[in-house]
């Protein structure tokens, strides 16, 4: 009967998906709210600074829905993300790629956030945004910025994008849902 009820459930996941939660995180400004309602409604719309969060379900991506979680990345706000770290499948953090003087500071809570006893392990998708304004630093330097290659263990991938047109919204989102999948599956997490 354990066999029958286990396939049942496996072909219902094929058919139906999964459901992962996924924390959208980054500094204030980075544009984090404006990928969730590109993402969310394909739509550009207006925003003002997070205070709290958003959470919205993304349609699927390769049979994975995402619950994400649009949390605010004021440094007020940013001592709250630990309590949302819990259950996490995947990260989305989001540079704001024009913002050099800043990279030091985003790559401090990058660093802070995969060293998280809860996050251990959980892929990490690097949005370098904002690639359509001038002086955009090209994704894999703000990446070597950001540490990514010195973080041992770490599933990441890092994807030049621009939020507003949602320009390379769609690969990363693909990418994050191969990791994912991968991610639950060495966890045993059906």
């Amino acid at each position: 009967m354990g066999l029958l009820l286990s396939r049942i459930h496996d072909a219902l996941r094929s058919f139906y998906g999964m459901e992962a939660r996924i924390l959208l995180l980054g500094l204030d400004a980075a544009g984090k709210t404006t990928l969730l309602y590109k993402l969310k409604m394909n739509e550009t719309v207006t925003t003002i600074p997070t205070v709290g969060f958003n959470v919205e379900k993304i349609q699927p991506v390769n049979n994975v829905t995402f619950t994400m979680w649009d949390v605010g990345g004021q440094d007020r706000i940013r001592v709250l993300w630990k309590h949302y770290y819990t259950n996490t499948d995947g990260l989305v953090f989001m540079v704001d790629s024009v913002d050099c003087e800043r990279f030091e500071e985003a790559r401090l809570e990058l660093e802070a956030l995969v060293n998280a006893r809860d996050m251990e392990g959980v892929p990490v998708v690097l949005l370098a945004n904002k690639q359509d304004l001038p002086g955009a630093w090209p994704p894999m330097e703000v990446a070597e910025k950001m540490g990514l290659r010195k973080m041992p263990g770490k599933w990441w991938h890092v994807q030049g994008c621009c939020a507003v047109s949602g320009e390379g919204i769609p690969e990363a989102m693909e990418k994050l849902s191969e990791m994912v999948k991968l991610y639950r599956k060495t966890r045993g997490i059906p």
